[in-house]
């Protein structure tokens, strides 16, 4: 430092002067430039974390269980918005006001046309009360409404009502599809459909959370083997060494058991790196702090669960949306047919009956009523459309067709996949079992074989495949465990069944949706 502002004092020509800015700016420099290695690390709190806290964070605070929860609430909101258009609509509508002044054509008696001068003032309002009628597919109505105009540039000024205290309208559809009638058939398969998606995404949340807290368990035990087995490496490594000093074993022993220890810095440093990951992945999935340090503890027994089949295709079909959407689907196709078929010919009715009144005066408006009665009827039938309108029912019973061929082919996928899950779930039991009488052999064997090496009776090659076969069976062990619980949780997805507590998996949808 002293030699670096001897030169700059040089070369500014100040022997013994300094620019403080420059002294503030080379401190800046060099606080930038420190290591980052240098800064004190974050410490990390440990957390004891078993699989029941792990599943209960993820389906409380996970992105996918929030994803899931978006879901059923747009799929509750439309049903709602479903159910509404069933019951009785109150409107109201109005022109306040309405201002005119302009000129209109008009035919005389003659024959003739002049330009007519208006120049008047209205407004009107009207409140109804609407209720669609489900099983006809029509909609009747029940009106009040008020009409006033004045008039302007006739010397004087003019005014009127006119009134409809009560009117009663029906608006129907004759011969065409009653999409409402559709509607409440298939609507309530959708919401059911979504109910069940929600509480399938919500045990898919548990599978995904299993797999990344095994994924932790056996990263952690990788850490924990690749140190004890350098710590057991290095110990051989000093034994081997002084037999070598003594002639009790070759150079050859020797150099493989600092081989050893070398493979096994190596392997430790590779998991330890593996465990910083996994544990990343985790946090993150459950919404932790990144301050946390989480400690994963091994299930130390799983529910002596058998399953049977038929039972389990039973409830699937019960619960699962499968069988919602199966339903839904074939309805929705039947409707594409009605809808081409009723599109064939239109036939509608309009009928209003109700009184009427009209006075310069407000009060006689509704005094003096006369009758007010209006019936229409509609038609619009093809002469000659070129087979157009038959061509569209036609492809509609084939899309029909090709849908129930689907919703067939898609069953039977369904029943043959869960087949296949269940006896994988019922062999996973034996697995597990074997894997683990299989991990306490391997670590008695390996036990046995390092007292043995230590006399001198075994070679390092022994030595080694005990230790592999040690690691191996632990590690399979561990995925045993993962998958029993993984085939668990998925044929939970699929049933919505609770096999272990033998209830239905259930939520109160109207208090998730809040």
């Amino acid at each position: 430092m002293k030699s670096l502002l001897k030169y700059s004092a040089i070369h500014s020509g100040a022997a013994m002067s300094v620019n403080p800015c420059w002294l503030f700016r080379l401190f800046l420099a060099v606080l930038f430039l420190l290591p980052v290695s240098l800064l004190p690390a974050q410490e990390l709190t440990p957390r004891t974390l078993t699989l029941s806290e792990a599943i209960v964070l993820a389906r409380k605070q996970s992105v996918d269980a929030a994803s899931a929860l978006g879901q059923l609430k747009s799929a509750y909101w439309s049903y709602r918005s479903f159910r509404a258009e069933l019951l009785p609509e109150v409107n109201f509508s109005a022109t306040l006001p309405s201002y005119r002044k302009n000129y209109n054509a008009y035919q005389q008696s003659d024959g003739s046309h002049t330009y007519v001068r208006n120049d008047y003032m209205s407004l009107n309002g009207a409140i109804s009360v609407d209720q669609s009628i489900w099983f006809t597919g029509g909609t009747l109505s029940l009106t009040t409404s008020l009409d006033y105009m004045t008039q302007f540039g006739t010397g004087s000024r003019n005014h009127q009502f006119m009134s409809v205290p009560v009117a009663l309208t029906l608006n129907q559809p004759l011969f065409g599809v009653n999409s409402v009638k559709w509607d409440r058939r298939i609507e309530p398969l959708r919401y059911a459909e979504a109910q069940a998606n929600f509480l399938s995404a919500t045990e898919r949340v548990t599978m995904t959370v299993i797999q990344y807290y095994f994924n932790l368990l056996l990263a952690r035990e990788n850490v924990s083997i690749a140190r004890q087995n350098l710590q057991n490496a290095e110990k051989l490594c000093e034994v081997a060494e002084s037999k070598r000093r003594m002639g009790k074993i070759s150079e050859n022993d020797l150099l493989q058991l600092r081989l050893n220890v070398l493979n096994a810095r190596s392997t430790l440093t590779a998991n330890e790196s593996s465990l910083k990951s996994n544990m990343f992945t985790l946090r993150s999935f459950l919404a932790l702090g990144e301050t946390e340090e989480l400690i994963p503890v091994l299930p130390d027994s799983v529910p002596p669960i058998s399953l049977e089949y038929h039972e389990v295709l039973k409830k699937a079909l019960e619960h699962n949306s499968i069988s919602y959407n199966l339903r839904r689907r074939q309805l929705e196709a039947d409707y594409q047919v009605a809808q081409a078929k009723g599109n064939r010919r239109q036939v509608s009715l309009y009928a209003q009956v109700g009184f009427t009144g009209s006075d310069s005066d407000f009060g006689r408006t509704y005094t003096e009523m006369k009758d007010n009665q209006v019936i229409q009827v509609g038609v619009q039938v093809p002469i000659l459309d070129w087979g157009k309108r038959r061509g569209q029912v036609k492809v509609a019973e084939s899309n029909r067709e090709v849908v129930r061929q689907q919703l067939r082919k898609e069953e039977a996928d369904f029943s043959q996949s869960l087949f296949v899950l269940t006896e994988q779930f019922n062999n996973q039991v034996n697995q597990l079992q074997i894997a683990l009488e299989a991990d306490a052999i391997a670590r008695r064997r390996y036990q046995s074989n390092v007292e043995t090496f230590l006399i001198g009776k075994i070679s390092t090659l022994d030595l080694n495949d005990a230790q592999t076969s040690k690691d191996e069976a632990r590690r399979k062990y561990i995925n045993e465990l993962f998958s029993y619980w993984y085939y668990y949780y998925q044929i939970r997805s699929i049933t919505l069944w609770d096999f272990a507590a033998q209830t239905n998996i259930d939520a109160d949808f109207e208090e998730i949706v809040r």
